[in-house]
């Protein structure tokens, strides 16, 4: 796959069966490359008596959990053999965790692999389930994770809403607290009778424990059950996932083109904003020479305020051509926040300056390793949320 930021593996022979495509997000150490290993073991058909495990996703041991263990997109396509235990091929998109310790500038470059992977050619163009991979435990959500769930759903269209999945990691037998916390932040997706997400629930704990007997180790242990019990869900889930109807990903390309094209469009503002107050002061400080000479008589000073004048009058024609190129710019990036709007199921978080600045006060708060540095992507960031809050204002930025 040549696509920047992306890589793509192939298991078994092309099959002429349906595929399915499911997509994984959430943020760092949310359990997600131990899903994919067990989803792939259970495809596969590989029982608790084997002597043998598959691992698609090798977690990087020198890195912390802080920090996540995926560095690009990654597409594994399992095409459908005899013996497996889907009826169809599935493609797995697996994505980089949001919200690391690597900050906010890390999160925009696997916005725009994401972007690269739908947009290209022969890149992914339809989905069946976008997956929120979140850990059963946690009873509300963090500003980092309310974050990520965010980050996320402003990327795709407002169509993918009932394709939107939660796939609950670390659980038990008991409802994830999780549920209430994405409940409360309002992610659309399909609900139960009682109002909390449809979810699936996962414990992949036993997925590479050590199945020979030994020891006091009974046969049949803790491990075996879990292990049992995880297949029952993977078999839900691909149950499940049979039904799901498979969706285009157009809109969200568009939702991903119309946030480029702001992107583009917000740090070209920024640039001309400073020439066009560079270009006041110029006029300011010109007028008040010119003032200054109006005291003077003399045919020199005279000639000198004509001059000085001439300066004012083509600064001014500058400056004009400055705010008519802002007004052409502001007027595009308003027709894009109008649009994105329309189609995409949340705003981009980072368009927001108060949402920014609770990430500040929680690197500020937190002082985690590296904190500074993020602090001062996330003021860059938030100048530029400033001069979005501005532009949906209508208000002149000169």
């Amino acid at each position: 796959m040549n696509i920047d930021g992306c890589r793509r593996y192939n298991f078994g022979k092309e099959s002429r069966r349906q595929n399915r495509t499911i997509m994984l997000l959430g943020a760092t150490g949310s359990g997600k490359s131990t899903l994919i290993n067990g989803l792939i073991n259970y495809i596969v058909g590989v029982e608790w008596e084997d002597d043998f495990r598959f691992k698609l996703v090798d977690e990087d041991q020198s890195r912390s959990q802080a920090e996540s263990q995926t560095s690009e997109v990654t597409v594994y396509k399992i095409n459908h053999q005899e013996g497996f235990k889907t009826p169809f091929s599935l493609t797995i998109i697996a994505t980089p965790g949001f919200g690391d310790t690597r900050g906010i500038r890390r999160d925009i470059e696997i916005t725009e692999q994401i972007r690269n992977l739908f947009s290209a050619k022969r890149g992914v163009s339809e989905i069946n389930a976008v997956c929120f991979v979140v850990p059963a435990s946690s009873a509300r959500l963090t500003a980092t994770q309310k974050y990520v769930f965010d980050s996320v759903l402003s990327i795709f269209g407002k169509d993918v809403a009932e394709n939107i999945q939660v796939l609950v990691t670390f659980a038990d037998g008991q409802r994830p607290p999780v549920l209430e916390a994405i409940k409360a932040s309002g992610v659309p997706c399909p609900k139960t009778k009682d109002g909390l997400p449809v979810h699936f629930k996962f414990n992949n704990s036993a997925l590479f424990a050590q199945n020979q007997s030994g020891g006091e180790e009974k046969k049949g242990g803790f491990d075996q059950m879990f292990w049992q019990m995880g297949a029952e869900r993977m078999k839900r889930f691909f149950v499940a996932l049979d039904k799901i109807t498979t969706i285009s990903l157009t809109m969200t390309k568009e939702v991903l083109r119309e946030r480029k094209q702001l992107e583009i469009s917000i740090e070209y503002l920024q640039t001309q904003v400073k020439v066009g107050l560079a270009k006041l002061e110029a006029i300011r400080e010109t007028t008040e020479q010119l003032r200054l000479h109006e005291a003077e008589k003399s045919r020199n000073k005279e000639l000198n305020k004509r001059t000085v004048q001439e300066v004012i009058d083509q600064l001014n024609d500058e400056y004009q051509r400055l705010q008519d190129e802002v007004k052409e710019i502001m007027e595009r990036s308003v027709k894009c926040l109008n649009r994105l709007g329309e189609i995409a199921l949340r705003p981009n978080p980072l368009s927001t300056p108060n949402y920014i600045d609770l990430l500040i006060e929680r690197e500020k708060a937190e002082t985690k390793p590296g904190w500074k540095q993020r602090v001062e992507h996330l003021m860059e960031v938030r100048g530029q949320a400033e001069l979005m809050a501005k532009i949906s204002r209508g208000e002149n930025l000169l």
